[in-house]
């Protein structure tokens, strides 16, 4: 089955609010209230309600925040919020714009939740709030990003879930595919073999036949400068990464390259580019992209996607933040097709 926006039932799609003491709250709830979110889904917020109440305060929202337990019954009512309450601080207990263990534990107990939510068949995505990686390490939780996180909480193998960043350029998406992310890059270069590379190439192939692409065409890079220019620079494209696109194509998956990472995203006619390691992607699309490109979460059983910009503690409580990144992820999960 597929959803769309069309559909006389809309999509429940799950939005954890991130760092409570970060923009997280502020975006989930502009996001949640944008008509554009409403006319493509059924929003249920996850996270703390003095939290969220803190946040509608500074932004002079008034909204009537429905708390529920169980998200699948849930209705949209004009400007009500419907709230997953994790109940997580006591009052005065927040402090905006401040680094603290208990803020890192809410925003990974909310994701959490959410993520619980739509295993359980409750919402059919997830999308979260930005967390603030310095909060979660003081809690000692093992974290180094979402993806594998969003792996353990699914029983996902951690080497099986992989990052698809997706931004709109010149009216083209643009979506890019980590095969490695939050490694060193003398790490990230061991990491690159030829079975994982087969591996991030058909995890990308499914995700797009997932989000409605009918027959996906990916480009993939190679990890040395220009390819290696046929070995000059190096090995790893003959040995590795052409050997790999040749198995996937063998399999019927419509993959080219290697190419040249500093070159290949200007190539047209493709689904999604492929990288070998994190700044090769990241660089790109923060450059082409600023503050406006959302992260999904690939190869899981979830549809999981979250922004790819930070909690932003310094500007935190002001109602400067801007929610378009998160309306884009939602978009991005349910504006087309959501099979289900």
């Amino acid at each position: 089955m597929r959803w769309t926006a069309r559909s006389a039932v809309l999509p429940r799609v799950a939005i954890a609010l991130g760092d409570p003491a970060g923009i997280g709250p502020e975006i989930a709830l502009k996001a949640a209230l944008d008509p554009v979110v409403r006319a493509m889904c059924r929003p249920v917020l996850f996270g703390d309600r003095r939290a969220l109440e803190a946040h509608a305060r500074c932004c002079g929202m008034s909204v009537r925040i429905e708390s529920i337990t169980n998200a699948r019954d849930v209705q949209i009512n004009c400007d009500d919020i419907a709230l997953v309450n994790r109940d997580q601080f006591a009052e005065g207990q927040l402090r905006l714009g401040q680094l603290a263990a208990a803020h890192g534990e809410s925003a990974l107990d909310s994701a959490r939740a959410a993520i619980s939510a739509a295993l359980a068949g409750e919402v059919e995505a997830v999308v979260a709030a930005p967390q603030t990686e310095s909060a979660i390490k003081l809690t000692g939780i093992e974290f180094d990003g979402y993806p594998t996180f969003v792996a353990r909480c699914t029983g996902t193998p951690a080497e099986d879930a992989f990052l698809m960043l997706c931004f709109d350029r010149e009216g083209r998406e643009t979506r890019i595919v980590h095969t490695t992310l939050h490694v060193s890059l003398r790490r990230a270069l061991d990491l690159v073999t030829q079975p994982r590379v087969e591996h991030v190439i058909r995890a990308a192939d499914a995700a797009l036949r997932r989000i409605g692409i009918a027959s996906p065409r990916i480009s993939v890079a190679g990890v040395n400068p220009h390819a290696s220019e046929s070995g000059l620079f190096g090995d790893e494209e003959e040995h590795i990464i052409a050997p790999a696109i040749a198995a996937v194509k063998a399999s019927g998956i419509d993959a080219a390259g290697p190419f040249g990472a500093d070159t290949m995203l200007h190539m047209s006619g493709y689904d999604a580019f492929i990288v070998m390691y994190h700044d090769q992607g990241h660089i790109a699309a923060k450059a082409m992209a600023r503050n406006r490109t959302a992260g999904l979460t690939i190869g899981t059983p979830v549809l999981f996607s979250s922004v790819a910009h930070g909690s932003a503690l310094d500007i935190a409580g002001k109602n400067q933040a801007d929610s378009s990144a998160m309306v884009e992820a939602i978009r991005r999960l349910v504006g087309g097709t959501l099979q289900k």
